[in-house]
């Protein structure tokens, strides 16, 4: 299955793994630095937290297309369903 994404969505998901990028340069610099592992535990936090919120919006966008699909075999398989399943479960 392609993903299809619409102009917002992609800016969307863009944004949020370029700003996860920014966090993880900064979570890098800041172990080369010797900062405080507070401080980098809680940097690197929000770097998974922004990752999860990308991979969430991009299968949803998945699971959007998918229910509808006009196509069937798309809409109503059960591989489909069980594929689209664990790459969410993946993020959990």
């Amino acid at each position: 299955m392609q993903l299809d994404m619409s102009a917002e969505e992609l800016k969307s998901a863009l944004n949020r793994l370029r700003r996860a990028q920014g966090q993880l340069a900064g979570v890098i610099r800041m172990i080369e630095e010797g900062r405080d592992c507070e401080d980098v535990i809680t940097q690197l936090a929000a770097v998974s937290r922004a990752l999860d919120r990308a991979g969430f919006s991009i299968i949803a966008t998945g699971l959007e297309q998918c229910m509808t699909s006009e196509d069937p075999e798309v809409r109503d398989s059960a591989q489909m369903r069980a594929r689209l399943e664990k790459l969410f479960l993946s993020l959990a």
